[in-house]
């Protein structure tokens, strides 16, 4: 699977539209990077970038952009709301996928060298890259800003970790590290700049000082009045939104606001939002409104409508949340099929697709016929005594249905690791012994993926003997087939875990596999049956 680094440089030009796209169009042209948000603010006079790429590519998109602000920026003449002391005034990297803070840290540390060895300038190491404690945080890293840096630049204790230690002055100086994900949040209010500020002291970590700290953890903010909407906000960063979620904060901003006799009127993210916290604000809402939602697209609507993100422009999922932003189109040529081809293509003289990827789909009926049968008992006058059942199985089989399909496409690749390592050269000891190594790791891909498929349909059962104790009885031969199904799409992906395992020579391996996989096949043949005798009776 690829690497996946998110970047999130801030420049200190908000007003000068060729300025903000000459930085944008660095970043769209170099290869392998890949623009997802740009947020111009006149107010603030600064630019948020976001932008992401493999773990070189990203360096080389930031260093571009760098190297356009260098050009065009001139520190000397800027005015903004927000706090700033430097032109690239700071460059986050933020692991998104398949990769760890440690190798962000890195990157940081690469870009830095290099930005200060090719441009000439400064750079701090904050957050996760910062070497000292006491440099750690942006706003001590940012106190006095640009019009202090001169004078702070002559103490030894802030001589920058890269770049000259005296003064640019058309530059200042840039902040850069590896954070968690940040997400920049506003609150719109409808009052004055100091009402919003008064919430937002109230609410911060760091409140109004160490005698009177503020709500919630892990916020920073402050409030202004954002003359082109015509309103205050109250502007966040939720530097660990796991910690303080964005339906916490902004249910919180609600009850200041009301103390105050404000109205709320929805609020914006600033660039672009984990998915994780997007279904955190609508499993919130669900609980707080007792609503049974449980697609995904749905839950997406619900989070937005509540949180008014559509206040200040449109949210639109695909290009605000980071997984779907980067989700590379789903390689699923079998899947993708009609059912009339699949199964003349399984019938064809080739040995792929075979067994594996037809058992997936058998697995994937199984469980789809159990989440049919629990839909159309829910919502149903007459079944009303049941919807808690209903409710509590729909979601399981819904979702174990929408795992397993992917795993008809992945049987039938997951020889491709094998087949690699059988076409290695092995006129060498040191061949021949890269060529096994290779060979064992393809075969215990193999394994996997079959193995896989039984655990998904194994999650299934106990949902599936609530459908068939409490679901529609009109349906009954429906679950009945479901069992069926999902016992013979276990069972096969089983004999496809065996027939690969013969080739393992990791006896220790060999023995935890099918220890699990022998579970799972025989609890199958039990739960098919308890299902089938529940219908029965």
């Amino acid at each position: 699977m690829n690497k996946i680094i998110e970047c999130v440089p801030n420049f200190s030009e908000g007003r000068d539209e060729k300025t903000i796209e000459a930085i944008a169009e660095a970043i769209r042209s170099t290869p392998g990077c890949t623009l997802i948000d740009m947020d111009p603010g006149r107010s603030t006079n600064r630019t948020v970038y976001t932008f992401v790429g493999d773990p070189e590519s990203i360096v080389e998109g930031a260093l571009a952009a760098a190297k356009v602000a260098k050009e065009r920026i001139d520190m000397r003449t800027h005015k903004g709301e927000h706090p700033r002391f430097g032109a690239m005034d700071v460059c986050p990297f933020v692991p998104v996928a398949n990769v760890t803070m440690e190798e962000c840290v890195q990157v940081s540390k690469i870009f830095a060298a290099r930005a200060a060895d090719e441009l000439g300038i400064p750079f701090y190491l904050y957050e996760e890259a910062a070497e000292q404690e006491y440099r750690r945080k942006l706003p001590h890293l940012r106190e006095g800003e640009y019009e202090a840096l001169e004078e702070r630049l002559a103490d030894d204790r802030w001589k920058p970790d890269f770049g000259p230690q005296e003064f640019v002055p058309s530059w200042g100086i840039t902040a850069t590290g590896a954070r968690k994900f940040l997400i920049a949040y506003n609150v719109n209010i409808l009052g004055s700049s100091n009402q919003a500020h008064r919430i937002a002291l109230n609410l911060r970590e760091a409140g109004r000082g160490d005698d009177e700290p503020g709500k919630l953890k892990e916020v920073k903010g402050m409030g202004w009045f954002v003359n082109e909407y015509n309103m205050a906000q109250l502007t966040v960063n939720l530097n660990d939104y796991k910690v303080t979620p964005i339906h916490i904060l902004y249910e919180e901003a609600k009850k200041e606001a009301a103390a105050l006799k404000l109205a709320v009127t929805g609020s914006e993210i600033v660039g672009v939002v984990p998915l994780e916290a997007m279904l955190m604000a609508a499993d919130y809402y669900i609980e707080k409104e007792n609503l049974f939602i449980y697609q995904e697209d749905q839950k997406i609507r619900l989070a937005v409508e509540r949180l008014g993100l559509n206040s200040v422009a449109q949210f639109k999922p695909q290009e605000k949340i980071i997984e779907y932003i980067v989700a590379e189109k789903a390689d699923e040529p079998l899947a993708s099929m009609t059912v009339r081809s699949f199964i003349e293509e399984i019938a064809d003289r080739t040995s792929a697709p075979g067994g594996g990827s037809a058992s997936a789909t058998i697995a994937a009926i199984g469980t789809g016929l159990g989440s049919m049968v629990a839909k159309l008992t829910w919502g149903v006058r007459k079944f009303e005594d049941v919807q808690p059942q209903m409710i509590e199985a729909i979601p399981v089989l819904h979702d174990l249905t929408a795992k397993l399909i992917p795993m008809i496409d992945a049987d039938t690749s997951a020889f491709n690791e094998y087949m690699d390592g059988l076409r290695m050269p092995k006129n060498t000891e040191k061949e021949r012994t890269a060529r096994t190594a290779k060979m064992q790791a393809g075969l215990k891909t193999a394994i996997n993926v079959p193995l896989t498929t039984m655990r998904y349909g194994d999650a299934a059962w106990d949902a599936l003997c609530t459908v068939a104790r409490y679901g529609n009885p009109a349906s009954r031969s429906d679950t009945q087939v479901g069992a069926r199904s999902l016992e013979t799409g276990i069972w096969g992906a089983y004999q496809n875990v065996v027939i690969n395992m013969e080739g393992i020579r990791d006896e220790a391996y060999k023995k935890e596999i099918m220890n699990e996989a022998d579970t799972i096949v025989n609890r199958a043949k039990r739960k098919c049956s308890e299902v089938l005798e529940i219908l029965a009776a």
